[in-house]
């Protein structure tokens, strides 16, 4: 695994908005008196999606006190998860899934599409700062293999030319349609399935 480091560059403070703090305060009641603690991890996720993304270390220090604990048990959780961004992604994150099903389907000419329009290297802000990209390890989509999430929509049987199609239209400030990009429904067969078809729920 590679050393993740906070940013350079850091925002002097933060605070949840009101859906955030509404949110965070709906998980937190989950827990019993005491245990607050263990909402850790989903507050950084809500910090992480009202901050472009990203989890800057004053919203370590300010969850850390919502919750009532050290603020260096809220760093380690935030830089031991690969989920949570420790610098600038853009509005859009891109992660191509590099892991052996996606490789052996492709996943290089994903990669290049990246370098292309994006950034020639990962975890790196694109010219407008609008998107950048990263491999990550298996995204759990192999069937669909090559594949890659952008936020939280995954995108899946893609080639290089599709991929690229995808990232124009982020750079445009355009939201792409997720799913397959060769007509399949979830993961079944393409032209639907051709076994178990006496049962209707297979």
């Amino acid at each position: 695994m590679s050393l993740r480091r906070p940013a350079k560059e850091q925002p002097e403070t933060f605070e949840f908005n009101s859906s955030s703090l509404e949110a965070a305060n709906a998980i937190v009641s989950k827990y019993p008196k005491g245990k607050q603690q263990s909402a850790v991890m989903a507050l950084l996720y809500i910090a992480q999606k009202q901050n472009d993304n990203w989890i800057p270390l004053v919203a370590m220090k300010y969850i850390a006190k919502f919750l009532d604990m050290p603020y260096i048990k809220v760093y380690e959780v935030a830089t031991f998860y690969t989920m949570y961004n420790l610098s600038p992604v853009g509005n859009f994150f891109v992660q191509v899934c590099t892991t052996t099903p996606c490789m052996i389907r492709g996943a290089n000419k994903l990669v290049e599409a990246c370098k292309e329009k994006i950034s020639e290297n990962e975890s790196e802000l694109s010219n407008d700062k609008s998107c950048s990209w990263m491999e990550v390890e298996c995204l759990g989509a192999c069937v669909n293999a090559p594949m890659m999430q952008i936020n939280d929509d995954y995108y899946e049987d893609l080639d290089k030319e599709k991929t690229l199609e995808i990232l124009e239209k982020i750079l445009n400030g355009e939201t792409p349609k997720p799913g397959s990009y060769r007509g399949r429904v979830s993961n079944q067969p393409e032209n639907n399935r051709k076994t178990l078809m006496d049962l209707k729920n297979a």
